[in-house]
C-alpha cells in the first residue's frame, strides 16, 4: 500500500539512547539495513542518561571541593577559593553537545537512516511501526526506549510536582542554597553527595534506616554513615506528606518520620530551593501500543524478555532500561551488540550474561561492587559454605589530612575452593579499582588466586590480595 514506506529495512530500532545506538551501529557494521527512530538528540542528553557524562562531571567537581579541604594539610595556602556553578554547567553542557554531534555523525557514517519522531506499533498483521502517520516495517524490530524518573502524583503527595527529578538537577543554573533529596537509591546518594560537598545544605529523606538497601549490608551501612560524615542531614523512616510554595518562590516540605515502635512526628523543612525526587524510574513503554502486537509487559510496564532479549512476539526484541533489569548504560550497550551478532552474524548463542556485572556508585567516597552480596550468597550456597573476608583501614592519602575517610572492603567466597562470588568496597579509588577485579571474578578467581598475586605497595587495592 502507498502508506507503507518505500525503504525496506532489516532492523528498526526504537530509541536512540546508548543501547539503541550500540545495537543499530553493530547491526549496520554486519551489513544490515538499519533505521533508528528517535524524536530527540541521539545518545540521549544528560537528561535521558543521568548516570553518564553529566553526573560524572559533577562528581569530579565535588571531588575537587574535597581536595581543596585538604590543601592546607598538604602545605598549599589557598585562601578565598570560590566556586562558580555556572562555569562548570556551561562547560559540561558544551561537552554533551559535542558528544551528541559525534553520535549523530557516527550514525550517518554507518549509513543508518534517522527517522525523527515517536514510533508506535500498529495493528497490521506484520510488526509495523508508525511515525507521524508513515508506516515502516522490518523482520527485526528492537525496542530501546529506556526509562524516565518518577515523580509521585499530586493526588498522592499534594504539591509533589513542585519538585524536580534528576533531569531538573542538570538544568539548575545556580547551586541551590537548601536542597532536599527524596530517595535511597544510587541517584539520590550521588546527587545528595554532590550538592552537599559543593556547599548546598542538603537533607536526604529515606523511608527506612539505610540507603542502597539492595547492596551488601556493609555498603548500605557504611554509605549511610559517610553521607552523614560529609554533612548530609539523613532523615530516616521519613516520608514527604506535602509541598507548598511560599510567595518568595521557595518550597516548604512537610515530612512525617515514623521510627518503628514510636509515634510518628511531623516536621517542616522550610525555604527549600531544590526539592529533588529520586524515587525510581519508569519504563517508556506506555505510548508504544505494545498490546497491538502482543508484546507482554509486567505490571510496572517493563517489557518481558527472555535471556536472548526476545519479547513474546517473534521478531520484536527489547534491551536496556525498558526491560527493568540492571539499569546501567554499559548493560544496554552490551545487550544491543550481542543481539546484533545473533541476528546478523548467525551467532545463535550470542547473549548477555547478567551475572557478575560490576557497578560503581559515585558517592563520597565511591563504591565498587560486583557479584553476590553476603545475604544472596548465603541464600544460594548456604551459610556453612560461605567464607567472608573483611577489612577497614584509612588510606595513605589521609595520613596527613585532618579529614579522615576510611576504606571498607568485603570479599564473599563460596565452597571448599573459596571461589570469589562477591566483592564490595567503598573508599578512595574504589571506582577505578573495580574493573580489573571484575575480570578476575568473571573468570572464576578463587581466594587463593588473589593471595598468589603480589601486592602493589602502597595502594588501597593491595588490601584485596592480602586479606586474612
Amino acid at each position: 500500500p502507498a502508506a507503507m514506506a518505500a525503504a525496506a529495512y532489516e532492523l528498526l530500532v526504537l530509541g536512540g539512547g546508548s543501547g539503541g545506538l550500540a545495537g543499530a551501529r553493530r547491526a549496520a557494521e554486519l551489513g544490515a539495513r538499519v533505521a533508528l527512530v528517535e524524536p530527540l538528540r541521539l545518545g540521549g542528553t544528560c537528561v535521558t542518561n543521568p548516570k553518564f557524562v553529566c553526573g560524572q562531571v559533577m562528581w569530579n567537581t565535588a571531588v575537587h571541593a574535597e581536595f581543596i579541604h585538604d590543601h592546607a594539610d598538604y602545605g598549599f595556602e589557598t585562601p578565598g577559593v570560590k566556586f562558580n556553578w555556572r562555569t562548570i554547567k556551561e562547560k559540561r553542557d558544551a561537552y554533551v553537545r559535542r558528544l551528541n554531534d559525534i553520535y549523530e555523525n557516527n550514525v550517518r557514517k554507518a549509513h543508518i537512516d534517522i527517522i525523527r519522531g515517536y514510533g508506535k506499533f500498529t495493528a497490521d498483521p506484520e510488526p509495523t511501526i508508525e511515525v507521524d502517520g508513515k508506516k515502516y516495517t522490518a523482520p527485526h524490530i528492537l525496542i530501546a526506549t529506556g526509562g524516565r524518573p518518577v515523580v509521585p502524583p499530586d493526588s498522592e503527595i499534594p504539591g509533589a510536582s513542585l519538585g524536580m527529578t534528576s533531569d531538573g538537577f542538570f538544568e539548575l543554573e545556580e547551586l541551590p542554597r537548601r536542597s532536599v533529596i527524596v530517595g535511597a537509591g544510587y541517584i539520590a546518594v550521588e546527587i545528595a553527595g554532590i550538592l552537599s560537598t559543593l556547599g548546598s545544605k542538603s537533607s536526604l529523606l529515606i523511608r527506612h534506616d539505610k540507603v542502597l538497601r539492595t547492596f551488601d549490608s556493609l555498603i548500605s551501612s557504611n554509605c549511610t554513615q559517610e553521607l552523614e560524615n560529609t554533612g548530609v542531614d539523613v532523615w530516616k523512616h521519613t516520608q514527604v506528606k506535602g509541598v507548598t510554595k511560599s510567595p518568595g518562590g521557595l518550597l516548604d516540605v512537610t515530612v512525617s518520620s515514623a521510627v518503628p515502635g514510636h509515634k510518628p512526628t511531623e516536621g517542616v523543612i522550610r525555604d527549600v530551593d531544590c526539592l529533588l525526587w529520586a524515587v525510581g524510574r519508569q519504563p517508556n513503554s506506555d505510548g508504544l501500543c505494545l498490546d497491538q502486537v502482543g508484546v507482554q509487559v509486567d505490571p510496572m510496564g517493563h517489557v518481558v524478555v527472555d535471556e536472548y532479549q526476545n519479547t513474546t512476539r517473534k521478531g520484536i526484541y527489547a534491551i536496556g532500561d525498558i526491560c527493568g533489569k540492571a539499569l546501567l548504560t554499559p548493560v544496554a550497550i552490551a545487550a544491543g551488540r550481542r543481539l546484533a551478532h545473533r541476528l546478523f552474524e548467525g551467532k545463535q548463542d550470542s547473549r548477555l550474561d547478567y551475572e557478575n556485572i560490576p557497578t560503581v556508585v559515585f558517592s563520597h567516597p565511591p563504591i565498587g561492587t560486583v557479584g553476590l552480596t553476603e545475604e544472596e550468597a548465603v541464600a544460594i550456597h548456604g551459610k556453612d559454605n560461605i567464607k567472608i573476608y573483611n577489612t577497614s583501614f584509612t588510606p595513605l592519602y589521609h595520613a596527613v589530612t585532618q579529614r579522615k575517610v576510611k576504606c571498607v572492603m568485603k570479599l564473599v567466597c563460596a565452597g571448599k575452593e573459596e571461589k570469589v562470588v562477591g566483592l564490595h568496597m567503598q573508599g578512595l579509588g574504589c571506582d577505578e579499582m573495580l574493573q580489573g577485579f571484575a575480570v578476575a571474578i568473571k573468570m572464576g578467581a578463587t581466594k587463593a588466586d588473589l593471595d598468589n598475586t603480589v601486592a602493589i605497595h602502597p595502594t588501597s587495592a593491595e588490601e584485596l590480595v592480602t586479606l586474612r
